[in-house]
């Protein structure tokens, strides 16, 4: 079996809401818009690990990027 063919990982759309810390009507429209990457299985979208990866890779985390100075 190579790479190409080994299956993609999947999450369901409460399993991402949970992992950015995101409303799951949040994450359906981050789908819709097209934001955010998914597959429909039926009546269900699922969101491939890499596309989650990506988005976090992306937007980035302003927490770790800039973070807030000294307060006086």
């Amino acid at each position: 079996m190579s790479i190409a063919n080994l299956p993609t990982a999947y999450l369901t759309i409460a399993e991402v809401a949970e992992a950015l810390r995101l409303s799951k009507m949040t994450v359906y429209r981050m789908v819709r818009a097209g934001t955010l990457a998914a597959d429909r299985f039926g009546k269900s979208y699922r969101v491939p690990e890499s596309a989650v990866e990506e988005y976090i890779r992306v937007s980035g985390n302003p927490l770790t990027e800039n973070p807030p100075g000294p307060r006086s």
